[in-house]
């Protein structure tokens, strides 16, 4: 091995260990997880919807109904958007969500057609509601099935309290 292989070497070993160094506890935490029990098949939507205002009217935040299911891939992406910086913060500061099971658009369908949600174009299907359960937003056209981290940040300055 040449002289000029061995430098090339030893710069990417010494890159690669800084990199692997520079990792931080909070880089660490980022990791994608499967949360299976995200949407639950036995809740009752309209009666966590209930809770949900009476503790959004005591907390003066905005509520998401977030329709999905636990096999959707673009609902578990979402969760994990939802757990990253900034949109942890403004969650937990202006929001409370209510994850409410489709099934396979199966489940809940009358509350989905109650706040105006076409689960049937696919989900996540997101609706924003006030305290007092008035509809803000309701989601039309599968605007969460392949979005990002910054869409979803984008979306929750748009409706916070």
């Amino acid at each position: 091995m040449n002289t000029t292989h061995r430098i090339i070497r030893t710069v990417a070993v010494a890159l690669l260990a800084l990199t692997i160094t520079s990792l931080t506890p909070a880089s660490a935490q980022s990791v994608f997880t499967v949360n299976r029990t995200l949407y639950s098949e036995t809740a009752n939507a309209s009666a966590d919807i209930a809770a949900a205002m009476v503790t959004a009217r005591r907390e003066h935040k905005r509520i998401i109904l977030d329709f999905g299911a636990n096999w959707c891939g673009d609902c578990q992406v979402l969760d994990y958007y939802y757990r990253q910086s900034p949109n942890a913060e403004l969650l937990a500061k202006h929001f409370l969500v209510v994850h409410i099971d489709t099934g396979h658009v199966d489940h809940n369908v009358d509350v989905a057609k109650k706040y105006h949600v076409p689960i049937a174009h696919g989900i996540p299907s997101l609706a924003v509601i006030d305290a007092h359960g008035n509809l803000l937003y309701a989601e039309h056209e599968k605007e969460f099935e392949h979005t990002s981290v910054e869409a979803v940040t984008a979306f929750l300055n748009r409706w916070k309290a």
